[in-house]
């Protein structure tokens, strides 16, 4: 797309406006509406000030905000004399930019317990802004850290809630969040935020999406999808990558037999593995895991959905993968799913047991659809033998 088709040449004003609004715009609102409220609130970027949307907080509080230049390891190093001394630093930086301040993190902000908030745009997949720019390790190589906690929200407002929650938070916490525009669905579900807890959006049985930040959107998709093919299935927003919740994993083993972890991050010392890792570590567990990230591998520049596509983060790849590993299990439809059927499809007929020895048939749910001749029938599991008839 050319210049003059994206923008008018008189004005120079977009044709195609920005309607909704991105991440980076609802942290630099909250940024501002903070600094109103508490003066210990300071902001600190590394040559990004208008990248992660510090400028109105620039402009409003000028003696509150430094840019340290193009320095990550400084701006890490600065953010903990700033906390040390008794003010609210936060620091906000790209994902793929805070790699170069790993050692100032685990040795300057970490080890002393710093109450240092990493505001970390541009996490996960950013598109064209270009390989180097993919923020796809954070959580990895975070996570590695002793006292760091790690958040990510679902939507907008869980963004501002984690923001105010992070600044008060008093040990060294990091809030990642997308590059693009902003999610804006499950605006009734927003509990408060608790340290270590998640959120549970739907609560079934079966099977469990356990989402972490962006992917709960996909989640929502992928539920759908599922349960138009009769599957109950729960969702629940993570919210924390470190440390987990724990009282939530016991739960869903003992009412779920699938759980799909779902991240924006690479494989290799994500949140998955570290959801894994805790079910090896808990004896006599039955449940089949299945980790939804992105390999381990670099992840060239192109436009997002496409690249969701190619590294198995869409909706489609994760069905499929869901329906895989239910096929291992025990899980069948449930008589519930049945009942909520055959109000469509009208009544339920039972088919009679055929009584001859060595020739049982076990109870056999089936339907006539109204639409079509297509009879579809569902089995009780409670014997070794079936037949399957057809009107």
């Amino acid at each position: 797309m050319c210049i003059r088709d994206r923008f008018d040449i008189e004005t120079g004003l977009p044709k195609n406006p920005r309607v909704k609004a991105n991440y980076t715009d609802i942290f630099s609102t909250v940024m501002r509406k903070l600094g109103d409220r508490d003066e210990k609130v300071v902001a600190v970027t590394a040559a990004m000030t208008d990248g992660t949307g510090l400028k109105r907080f620039h402009n409003m509080f000028p003696e509150r905000f430094f840019d340290v230049g193009i320095a990550e390891q400084h701006a890490v190093t600065f953010a903990a004399g700033l906390a040390a001394a008794g003010l609210k630093p936060i620091f906000a930086v790209y994902s793929s930019f805070l790699q170069r301040a790993y050692d100032q993190i685990l040795h300057d902000v970490c080890i002393q317990n710093l109450p240092v908030v990493f505001a970390i745009d541009r996490a996960g997949l950013v598109g064209s802004d270009g390989e180097t720019h993919q923020g796809i390790f954070d959580i990895s190589y975070l996570s590695s850290i002793p006292n760091m906690t790690i958040m990510a929200p679902k939507n907008k407002w869980e963004l501002s809630d984690m923001i105010k929650y992070a600044v008060n938070f008093g040990t060294p916490v990091a809030v990642r969040y997308p590059r693009g525009e902003a999610y804006d669905g499950l605006k009734e579900y927003r509990a408060p935020i608790s340290i270590g807890k998640c959120e549970w959006i739907y609560r079934e049985s079966g099977i469990a999406l356990f989402a972490l930040g962006s992917m709960v959107k996909t989640a929502v998709a992928v539920r759908d999808a599922l349960k138009a093919e009769g599957y109950p299935c729960s969702i629940i927003n993570a919210r924390f990558a470190k440390p987990l919740d724990e009282d939530a994993l016991r739960y869903i083993t003992e009412h779920h037999k699938v759980i799909v972890t779902m991240e924006e991050n690479v494989i290799s010392g994500g949140f998955g593995e570290h959801v894994t890792e805790f079910y090896n570590n808990e004896n006599g567990k039955d449940i089949r895991i299945v980790n939804i990230a992105i390999p381990d591998e670099y992840v060239e520049h192109g436009n997002v959905e496409l690249l969701r596509k190619e590294v198995g983060l869409d909706a489609d790849t994760i069905i499929a993968r869901t329906i895989e590993a239910v096929s291992y299990t025990h899980l069948t439809l449930p008589t519930k799913r049945i009942v909520e059927i055959s109000a469509v499809a009208g009544p339920l007929k039972k088919q009679k047991k055929n009584t001859k020895k060595h020739n049982k048939i076990r109870p056999t749910w089936r339907y006539r659809s109204k639409r079509t001749t297509h009879s579809k029938t569902w089995y009780k599991i409670n014997s070794r033998t079936a037949r399957r008839e057809r009107r």
